[in-house]
């Protein structure tokens, strides 16, 4: 709590915050880190589609079926 004068000679407590407020980006901000991370997925999509180990194929397997990726 912080005192603060008012007109008059009057004393207030004023309660002070040290919270940051993180703002909000952009439009172009918020549009280039969502091209960045669908890019990064379909990278990670194609590399574990075309995979040589027998795991990491697997791993991904099913989904990359409902998603009608070929793999074979």
């Amino acid at each position: 709590m912080e005192a603060m004068e008012l007109p008059g000679g009057a004393v207030k407590e004023v309660a002070v915050s040290n919270v940051a407020v993180a703002g909000l980006g952009s439009r172009a901000e918020v549009l280039k880190v969502a091209l960045v991370a669908f890019a990064m997925g379909v990278v990670l999509v194609f590399v574990t589609g075309f995979a040589h180990p027998e795991a990491v194929h697997n791993a991904a397997h099913d989904t990359r079926h409902a998603l009608s990726f070929p793999c074979h």
